[in-house]
């Protein structure tokens, strides 16, 4: 089977963007594995499928499988690419978008357009403190309030202060005062598949750079170290906001580039960032099984 596709990126984070509007792919588990690949398929962070929705408040439905064939509820870089997909190939002329998602449906803005590059504002919603939005196993934490915040977790005799929130998949925020000193490659899994954690989680580390600032590095759940992370910026700029450290409005330095993220009046995370078209392209998708 041939398959058409867009390689797209935020911030350096890349997609696989393929139009299933006619769901014609199944065995997404698989595709995303293949695909992802960057010696034997194309290479990515993502696919992401384009697909009809059912609800009547949604324009379209967005799909999202990591490099290890896991589905994510979510992706703010990946939805800046969506809402920037859908004119290039022109499925719609409307710029404000309602995305049906696992987590929800999330409004992407274009406020400026262009074939190569768009600039995209996104609704993300409102953070969630909830141990049970986090799928926290409250049977091996020790708290008595409903969220993690300053929660010593002891990893190998060192302890990581942890605060965790869902930005409609699950983040643990951890504030450093060097990036540099982060061995982001080894302690990112093991945070990521700590059995607190039912469904796994994404992490950031933090440094606040000042008032207006802070810089990030992530890792992401089922695909490890990214250029940037839509969500994961929210996530820290909300909890940051949230403890006072930084104003409601800043920006997020990540390693792919700069976003804009704010928190408005409604406890809502808006997002501005860009969308890059890559290129497009054909390949077989023989031997999936």
């Amino acid at each position: 089977m041939k398959i058409n596709f867009l390689k797209m990126h935020g911030l350096g984070n890349d997609f696989v963007m393929i139009d299933d509007l006619d769901d014609n792919l199944d065995n997404y588990k698989n595709l995303s594995i293949k695909l992802c690949d960057r010696h034997f398929g194309i290479g990515a962070d993502g696919i992401i499928l384009i697909k009809e929705t059912n609800k009547e408040n949604a324009d379209f439905k967005m799909r999202i499988f990591n490099p290890d064939g896991s589905e994510a509820e979510m992706c703010g870089n990946g939805i800046r690419c969506f809402a920037h997909f859908l004119h290039l190939n022109n499925l719609t002329d409307k710029n404000k978008l309602d995305i049906e998602t696992l987590a929800g449906t999330i409004k992407p803005e274009i406020i400026d357009y262009g074939d190569k590059i768009s600039e995209v504002r996104v609704n993300m919603g409102k953070p969630d403190y909830n141990l049970k939005s986090m799928n926290i196993d409250e049977s091996i934490v020790d708290v008595k309030e409903e969220n993690l915040i300053n929660y010593p977790l002891i990893i190998d005799g060192k302890k990581y202060m942890i605060n965790t929130v869902s930005m409609g998949n699950p983040h643990t925020i951890i504030y450093v005062d060097d990036l540099d000193k982060i061995d982001l490659k080894s302690i990112g899994p093991i945070i990521e598949n700590n059995p607190i954690f039912k469904n796994k989680t994404n992490v950031e580390f933090v440094k606040i750079v000042d008032k207006n600032t802070i810089d990030v590095k992530v890792w992401e759940r089922g695909a490890g170290i990214t250029l940037a992370c839509g969500t994961g910026a929210c996530a820290a700029a909300a909890v940051s906001i949230d403890q006072n450290k930084v104003n409601s409005s800043i920006k997020v330095n990540l390693p792919g580039g700069q976003l804009e993220i704010t928190k408005t009046k409604n406890n809502e995370m808006m997002m501005t960032g860009p969308s890059t078209y890559v290129f497009k392209g054909e390949i077989t998708t023989g031997g999936i099984k």
